[in-house]
């Protein structure tokens, strides 16, 4: 008798219990790239308190080709992508049954960091970069002075991104002038915090990431101003905005699996993410989008606009008015 009354008060009190997670078990599955990580994350938390735990939003970070491996195995509701989807990747959705619609979300300003310390690399030309990256420079050149010979008789220590980083095949197109063509001897990581723990802690470092990664940790590293040809320019949400931070400023992305849209919290998901954008985007620290460029997205998200504006192929330099042009298009 006693322990059916014990059955009967906790039963009771589990049932006066407001409810923290979805009866339904409602969960949205994204991964894919570290550069967008940030502003998914932001998307997410906000968006689940919206819903008071009704839904589970996870969110992880595989890199940008390791993201798009499990969503064209439709193991992933969204992709996150620093890059647009190149053509293998759209082969292997299609053959997995995988219709997409490709949504930008914001621009970064892929950074060039140096440590603290270092005073003589403030200022790097593209050719300077590509002399320490490309294929032929691995074992050759690992010394500051090998790149200009006024630089220090020291060692270079490089930091990048993972081969499975749409930041490591942007970078390498943008700077070496061919997708995923580098050296290969790098402290290399799909995790953006990993590089910055590495720079952070060695005074002969040079790496790459995101520009959110960099402004989160200004005061342990110092932003290159990278020539494209007219001189030094720093990264900045003014110098990508009017055009003049290349090769390095591109948009970021995410892809939506066309049928995890029968679900309402999907659908509702990607309409939260694309009407809070601009202010999330801004808070982490990336380059929002016009505002009236957020409203052709979500326009064209709701009118199911399948597929790719990029034919497959990454490019570099892409201006915002350029991805506005063809957003209208789409």
């Amino acid at each position: 008798m006693k322990n059916l009354l014990w059955v009967i008060v906790l039963s009771f009190l589990a049932c006066s219990q407001p409810l923290k997670t979805s009866p339904s078990g409602a969960m949205i599955k994204i991964d894919g790239s570290s550069t967008v990580f940030p502003v998914t994350e932001a998307v997410a938390e906000e968006f689940q308190k919206a819903k008071e735990g009704a839904v589970k939003v996870t969110v992880g970070i595989s890199g940008t080709g390791g993201g798009f491996k499990k969503f064209c195995r439709g193991e992933t509701d969204i992709s996150d992508a620093s890059r647009p989807i190149l053509k293998k990747e759209m082969d292997d959705c299609n053959s997995g049954g995988i219709k997409y619609i490709e949504l930008p979300v914001a621009y970064d300003a892929l950074t060039v960091m140096i440590h603290p310390s270092n005073t003589w690399a403030t200022k790097m030309t593209v050719q300077d970069l590509k002399k320490i990256w490309e294929p032929t420079a691995q074992e050759k050149i690992t010394k500051w002075n090998q790149v200009r010979p006024n630089w220090p008789d020291q060692p270079i220590k490089l930091y990048g991104a993972g081969a499975d980083s749409g930041t490591f095949d942007y970078f390498t197109e943008a700077i070496v002038g061919k997708a995923k063509s580098s050296r290969g001897d790098y402290t290399a990581s799909e995790d953006d915090n990993v590089l910055v723990q590495g720079i952070a802690n060695d005074k002969n470092s040079l790496g790459y990431f995101g520009f959110a990664y960099y402004v989160e940790n200004q005061n342990k590293l110092k932003a290159v101003a990278v020539d494209g040809g007219k001189g030094g320019i720093l990264p900045s949400q003014k110098t990508v905005e009017d055009g003049t931070y290349e090769p390095l400023s591109r948009p970021i992305f995410i892809y939506i699996n066309n049928k995890s849209l029968d679900r309402k919290e999907v659908k509702e998901f990607v309409e939260f993410y694309l009407k809070n954008a601009a202010k999330l985007v801004q808070e982490v620290k990336y380059i929002p989008l016009p505002a009236k460029a957020y409203e052709m997205v979500l326009g064209n998200f709701q009118k199911g606009k399948i597929g790719t504006v990029f034919g497959g192929k990454s490019e570099v330099g892409l201006k915002i008015e350029t991805l506005l042009q063809r957003e209208a298009k789409y």
